[in-house]
């Protein structure tokens, strides 16, 4: 299980990072309004598991649901797994179906 204190919010960035074996797992976003557009999952091959990266995922909503921000995934991996775990069906916009 992955420590919610690793994740990173590097604003400058944009984009959520996580260290694993001594690479980064990121999460890019643009931020608009009080939206939050998740457009790209990159898992390093040495840490690549479906176990690791819904985890990863799993932190990273929890951390945009405490500050209240609707997410829209425009990447297919995140929209895969915000279909799988409907609790965070919730945070999507008004009008946005996944």
């Amino acid at each position: 299980m992955i420590d919610a204190a690793e994740l990173i919010d590097n604003a400058f960035l944009r984009q959520f990072e996580l260290k694993a074996d001594d690479e980064l797992a990121i999460i890019e976003y643009s931020l608009q309004d009080r939206k939050i557009f998740l457009t790209k999952l990159i898992i390093p091959d040495t840490v690549n598991t479906e176990d690791f990266t819904e985890d990863f995922l799993k932190l990273v909503m929890e951390n945009i649901q405490e500050r209240n921000i609707s997410v829209v995934p425009t990447s297919p991996p995140i929209a895969k797994f915000i279909r799988k775990n409907r609790r965070y069906k919730r945070m999507l916009p008004v009008g946005i179906r996944i």
